[in-house]
């Protein structure tokens, strides 16, 4: 009902746009002059706003993910709505039925707002913290023999993705790798965590002689706590993104798999917020100028 009301009609939804990108006036996306002309309501175009510095023409979708989209305001913003509050995600069938677009605008339109959970900075947790890898991808048993690589079971032709969890902050990274060898795992951990920080894993063999205080459980042997050691959170992590996996999408290329990764990772981070905060603070990312070159 929330929605309802805040976007009855697509100027409503525009105007949302508009004031989470320009709070403090209308901005040239091309010069960054505030010298714009706003054409009245009676003549609105689809680029309503003209510069009279640089004399363009221009919207408050232009440079940002939404650029040149056809799709009208009203079905982003419920789409960001739905992205952002689906505790189990959702699909692009399911998005392309509830705003009346063609599912290929649709699997679009969800790339583009995934795309917002990754902003490209780099965090640096203070610990303690819990790391772990996971694989994703379709059991070898399933496939046609034609597809079937017959090198083994277990991870063989999926995808491997490491991450790990702050046990103080309960935020989560992670991202897709090419391998889970030694150089891979340990640069992972240096590079997302503090030097003083507390590493827990399991038994792997590729976190011996990490540069971190470490502790691990011998998972190996079905220990799974030992004191303070244990990896339950990443592993709640894993869970979450494979129920969506397996009960949502059921199908992740490894082309595009590191952006749903950050979709599950982000949405994690901001749960705790309601549901039109979330909205919003998304959107202020998303209209940033960290967008502007992801047209």
């Amino acid at each position: 009902m929330q929605i309802m009301d805040l976007f009855p009609n697509n100027r409503d939804a525009e105007q949302w746009f508009e004031d989470n990108r320009w709070a403090d006036g209308v901005v040239c996306p091309h010069c960054g002059s505030h010298n714009i002309y706003t054409r009245p309501e009676e003549k609105r175009k689809n680029q309503p706003h003209r510069c009279r510095s640089c004399r363009c023409d221009f919207s408050v979708k232009t440079k940002t993910l939404m650029h040149k989209s056809n799709i009208g305001y009203r079905a982003w913003a419920v789409g960001i709505y739905l992205m952002t509050t689906n505790l189990k995600r959702i699909s692009s069938m399911k998005i392309h039925r509830e705003l009346d677009i063609t599912q290929k605008s649709a699997w679009i339109m969800m790339h583009k707002i995934r795309e917002t959970f990754d902003d490209g900075s780099l965090i640096q947790f203070s610990g303690p913290v819990e790391v772990g890898e996971t694989h994703i991808g379709s059991k070898e048993s399933y496939k046609h023999a034609s597809m079937k690589r017959k090198q083994g079971r277990g991870p063989v032709g999926k995808t491997a993705v490491v991450g790990m969890k702050d046990r103080e902050t309960n935020e989560v990274t992670a991202t897709v790798v090419n391998s889970t060898d030694a150089d891979t795992l340990q640069g992972f951990v240096t590079e997302n965590t503090e030097e003083t920080a507390t590493v827990y894993t399991d038994d792997a063999r590729a976190y011996h002689g990490i540069e971190r205080p470490h502790k691990a459980v011998k998972h190996s042997v079905s220990e799974y706590v030992n004191g303070m050691a244990h990896t339950n959170g990443i592993e709640s992590f894993w869970a979450m993104l494979k129920r969506g996996y397996h009960g949502t999408y059921h199908k992740m290329s490894k082309k595009h798999l590191n952006r749903y990764v950050n979709e599950f990772a982000g949405r994690h981070n901001i749960r705790q917020m309601t549901r039109l905060t979330r909205c919003n603070g998304l959107l202020k990312t998303w209209m940033g100028n960290s967008c502007l070159t992801r047209s």
